[in-house]
């Protein structure tokens, strides 16, 4: 019996969903472990721990905090930062991380920091826009970096993009159109760059979906953790975490009367109400109330109901036999974060990138 909320993760998961991507990629292809949003939401420094253990090398973040929290913890390893600001970077100096370069005044910056600094040789990494439209170099000012902006004081170590419908079946014609565009900065490039900077586009499903595109890296993020984005993928891996927690209490309601906030569930006849101590402050958003929501108990799907609070939600246990202390599953192996998310039309990523620090978080 548990006592207390508590995210489960299973290490051996992780490392199955580690070598069964690796055998989908070339030998010669490195694998890019992404654990940004604190290891999608299991603690990424645990999770870079794990996986330089199985033989990770290279490892993203979103932003330098994220970076200097892995240094702590002992990653040594090749660390790019994917979105560092112009506040972040004396920080991402001292932590000796690899920042991407996505624009021109970005880079214009970090040169100038490197020159006041006399470093030369630093290592970067470069972010082209090929039409996700998010950031990143267009062709046009890529020209421009490396005629205006390119410098000894940093050393270019891959240039990349970003695909925004990887998962999409084949043929697609916007992915086809990256992929051109991306041919045309590769092109541009060679012609440009001396040091011969690697090229990687593929993220966790374009993995599955294009192998022929590995180039000289992909960037693996939220299928280490379980999740293709395709139910035929997904077989191949398996989900690392779970969510549970203990029932606090369980009282009777009388037909017509109502439960949580704004009387947000009305009883139609006498009912069971188990509370679990997990609201939106936790990452279970209000949008999960009102039966939208469904957990696990002793076997059983039983719906949330009424509205999430902050620190609570409420479940109907009038069919199931259980008792104070029961453990109510929101997810695990088998309803999964994708299971219980799509009831509420959203995706794993935002449940799992939610969880609040305060879920303790357990290894097995």
């Amino acid at each position: 019996m548990i006592k207390e909320a508590r995210l489960t993760i299973n290490l051996d998961s992780l490392a199955h969903n580690y070598n069964s991507l690796r055998s989908k990629i070339n030998p010669e292809t490195t694998l890019i472990a992404v654990v940004k949003a604190n290891g999608y939401g299991n603690d990424g420094a645990r999770i870079a721990q794990e996986l330089s253990k199985l033989g990770v090398a290279s490892f993203a973040v979103a932003y330098a905090i994220e970076g200097k929290i892995l240094r702590k913890a002992g990653i040594e390893d090749s660390l790019m930062v994917f979105y560092p600001q112009l506040a972040q970077l004396e920080q991402i100096i001292e932590s000796q991380l690899e920042p991407v370069l996505y624009n021109l005044e970005i880079s214009k910056a970090f040169i100038s920091l490197l020159k006041e600094k006399n470093i030369k040789n630093y290592p970067v990494h470069i972010k082209c826009n090929t039409g996700l439209n998010r950031i990143g170099f267009s062709l046009e000012n890529l020209e421009s970096f490396f005629k205006e902006v390119n410098s000894p004081l940093i050393d270019i170590k891959s240039i990349y993009s970003h695909l925004g419908f990887s998962e999409n079946p084949k043929p697609c014609a916007f992915t086809k159109k990256q992929f051109d565009a991306f041919e045309l900065i590769k092109s541009k490039v060679k012609e440009l760059c001396p040091s011969h900077p690697k090229f990687h586009i593929l993220n966790s499903s374009g993995v599955f979906n294009y192998p022929e595109h590995q180039l000289d890296a992909v960037r693996i993020g939220i299928a280490l953790y379980g999740f293709a984005n395709n139910p035929e993928w997904n077989k191949t891996l398996k989900p690392i975490a779970k969510l549970s927690s203990p029932i606090c209490q369980i009282h009777f309601v009388k037909k017509g009367e109502s439960v949580g906030y704004n009387q947000g569930w009305i009883a139609t006849k006498e009912s069971r109400i188990g509370i679990i101590p997990l609201g939106h402050a936790d990452g279970i958003g209000r949008q999960y109330g009102n039966g939208v929501g469904k957990v696990n108990v002793l076997g059983q799907t039983v719906p949330i109901i009424g509205n999430v609070c902050m620190d609570l939600l409420m479940i109907d246990l009038t069919s199931v036999n259980c008792t104070v202390g029961t453990e109510a599953i929101i997810f695990d192996q088998n309803f999964t974060a994708s299971d219980f998310t799509a009831s509420a039309n959203t995706i794993s990523y935002e449940i799992l990138t939610s969880l609040s620090p305060r879920i303790k978080r357990v290894y097995v």
